[in-house]
């Protein structure tokens, strides 16, 4: 259902609230560049510090700027099942195409707990869900056998993997099959996931190299991975500078600095520090972005 480069897009700020103008160009530009998908709301979009107001806010202005374009796909998530519940619904009844779900973050949950709170979010909306395993920022792990289960139930349409276990990918592939879309959750993983059988991406890139990051999933898919691989090395010096300090602080100075909208994040989030936003600078220079 959902496949190719979907972009996980920033959320622009001006003067403390969400800068609606940067954000309807930034879809549209991402649209006219290629990208297959579009999703608000994530850790990329900062949804930690958005209030409930601003994430319904900005997830019904990506969809009526992305006018049925391409997919929307919204992160929905939350550590309380009853909140990701009506913050899924909301999608919904806005006409989003799907919805991004983090795993519960802090409360640590058992495998049973992960699949009983995903199992009442499809059991409570109709609505395709992308599973999202980020262990680093959740404090607990999906394990492949709970996907296994995870993808019998109605809705579960796929998985953002971002735990960047290439074992545990290769597991749930496994299991799970055609059953379940596999989407990376990490940029320099797309490749080689992929090769694998994965369907695409959720990127960060595509903020700042939309163009180049659709057609390297675009050849993923079409089995074309010397054309991938190409495309793969040409990328990889920005995904690395993308991610010297934690995400979306430096995409967000790339963003900046390529004129899309300001630098202004969100506490406790703090714009680059000068080593790293130097290097920065010049992987974009090099790449003629700026």
């Amino acid at each position: 259902m959902f496949n190719g480069a979907l972009s996980a897009l920033i959320t622009p700020f001006r003067d403390g609230a969400v800068d609606t103008m940067a954000l309807r160009d930034l879809v549209e530009w991402q649209i006219q560049s290629g990208v297959d998908g579009l999703v608000p709301c994530g850790s990329t979009g900062e949804s930690a510090t958005l209030t409930h107001a601003e994430h319904e806010q900005v997830i019904k202005l990506v969809v009526d700027q992305a006018r049925r374009r391409v997919p929307v796909i919204a992160g929905t998530g939350s550590n309380a099942t009853a909140e990701a519940i009506r913050l899924t619904a909301f999608a919904r009844e806005v006409r989003a195409d799907g919805a991004l779900l983090i795993s519960p973050y802090y409360n640590k949950p058992t495998q049973e707990g992960i699949y009983r709170h995903y199992k009442a979010i499809a059991d409570a909306v109709d609505l395709p869900l992308i599973v999202y395993n980020i262990p680093g920022r959740t404090g607990s792990n999906i394990a492949p056998e709970t996907f296994a289960r995870l993808c019998e139930i109605k809705h579960i349409a796929g998985v953002k993997e971002a735990s960047g276990s290439m074992d545990q990918c290769s597991d749930i592939l496994k299991l799970c099959g055609d059953r379940l879309t596999m989407l990376a959750g990490d940029d320099p993983l797309t490749l080689p996931l992929m090769a694998m059988g994965a369907k695409g991406v959720i990127s960060v890139v595509t903020n700042v190299m939309p163009r180049e990051m659709h057609e390297l999933a675009a050849a993923g898919l079409a089995g074309d991975f010397a054309q991938a691989r190409a495309l793969h090395f040409k990328l990889l010096p920005l995904m690395r500078a993308l991610f010297t300090e934690t995400n979306p602080i430096p995409v967000k100075q790339a963003c900046a600095l390529m004129g899309k909208c300001t630098n202004e994040m969100r506490m406790p989030l703090l714009p680059m520090t000068a080593g790293p936003a130097e290097k920065l600078r010049t992987v974009m220079k090099d790449r003629r972005l700026i």
